[in-house]
């Protein structure tokens, strides 16, 4: 018998040991990670994570750099380019980890001369240019009437960027050698009504953030419409992705690969979506209201799948919405968990116990039989 309470209390150990291990921790839903970094003037729009750097990078509204930060929030200039236009901005930003490149949407708002392109930063050589590929418009387009806008980047894993033009709803392609051409111009890129509470802001707004899937496509969000889009990377043909609701004022997109779960980020709320067949379909299965005034628009995921947002309040740099010599000082980036995913971690944990509960009771109950046989032996 005592042999057979030692190993009870062994079991009983390991058991709680596991559960120790596997329950999560008490603050980890409710201490999120916020990152504050100062940059005066830098008001980013785009937002990546550097996995070998392990940082993040952000751009710049007037700069022409791109900085990393840190987790405690240390900013280093990471590349800084003065041959781009004077005041350029560096919108959709994204690391070609195959080929350790930075790939930067480039973009020229009023009243500098239009100008999209993509740019493309060695890093590992201190972030020199290996290109700068001007985007090119549509044929007999008057680029001076109505501007392109390179907007976001995604890449490939053969170093093939696709970078979304909001301005005229169509995709751009520059393969590795920097060599641009217009890739896809779906018509169902311009068959969606303007959705009804589409705010001025992003009313003229089309594609948007985008997104690449290594089975062969891309999700690309449509900010006006709310709608998402699936296209194929060899041929450019697209279909709607059908979710139960709209995405309006959609911006950034990141996909975590853990379990393909992508994250679509706006103003005002960060969407979680998930789809089984491959995104013919889809369901927004949660949504994590966001602060409003901070300007969210771009969102990713870092290291342990852990997904940030970018409050780079960059309306405020495009309006000028701030005194003379008074540009803010201050941004952040903030970590945002799904409540419903916790839950059902919560759920899986005491499945586990449960199921370990079950399987100490089962073997007590088979050493009380044998026990009892050896017992009757013996007498």
């Amino acid at each position: 018998m005592t042999c057979t309470r030692s190993r009870s209390s062994l079991v009983l150990s390991i058991l709680f040991a596991v559960v120790l291990l596997v329950l999560p921790s008490p603050s980890s839903a409710s201490n999120r990670h916020v990152i504050n970094f100062r940059s005066p003037g830098l008001y980013p729009e785009g937002l990546t994570w550097d996995p070998s750097g392990q940082h993040f990078i952000v751009g710049s509204l007037h700069s022409r750099t791109i900085h990393s930060v840190s987790d405690a929030g240390v900013v280093q200039t990471l590349i800084s380019d003065p041959y781009l236009p004077e005041n350029a901005t560096i919108l959709g930003i994204s690391v070609d980890s195959s080929n350790r490149r930075l790939l930067a949407a480039i973009h020229c708002l009023p009243p500098l001369l239009p100008c999209s392109a993509l740019a493309a930063y060695d890093l590992r050589s201190g972030g020199r240019r290996i290109f700068l590929s001007p985007l090119p418009s549509l044929p007999g387009d008057d680029a001076d009437i109505a501007r392109d806008v390179a907007n976001d980047v995604a890449v490939d894993y053969n170093g093939n960027a696709y970078v979304t033009n909001s301005a005229k709803n169509f995709i751009w392609k520059v393969n590795s050698d920097g060599a641009a051409a217009i890739f896809s111009r779906s018509p169902l890129f311009n068959s969606q009504p303007v959705a009804p509470d589409a705010d001025a802001t992003f009313r003229d707004c089309g594609l948007n953030g985008i997104v690449y899937n290594s089975k062969g496509y891309l999700l690309v969000v449509q900010s006006n419409t709310g709608k998402m889009f699936k296209v194929d990377e060899e041929s450019g043909t697209a279909r709607i992705v059908l979710l139960n609701g709209d995405m309006v004022a959609a911006d950034g997109v990141a996909r975590r690969r853990r379990d393909g779960t992508v994250m679509v980020v706006s103003q005002k709320k960060l969407w979680y979506l998930k789809s089984q067949d491959s995104w013919s379909e889809g369901v927004i299965y949660d949504e994590v209201e966001l602060e409003v005034e901070g300007f969210p628009t771009a969102v990713t995921v870092a290291g342990h799948d852990r997904v940030y947002v970018l409050y780079g309040r960059v309306m405020e740099g495009i309006m000028s919405s701030y005194k003379d010599g008074e540009e803010r000082e201050w941004f952040g980036i903030e970590e945002v968990s799904s409540e419903k995913e916790s839950g059902e971690d919560k759920i899986w944990v005491y499945v586990l116990i449960g199921l370990g509960f079950a399987y100490f009771c089962f073997w007590r109950f088979q050493m009380k039989n044998l026990i009892t046989n050896m017992d009757k032996k013996t007498t």
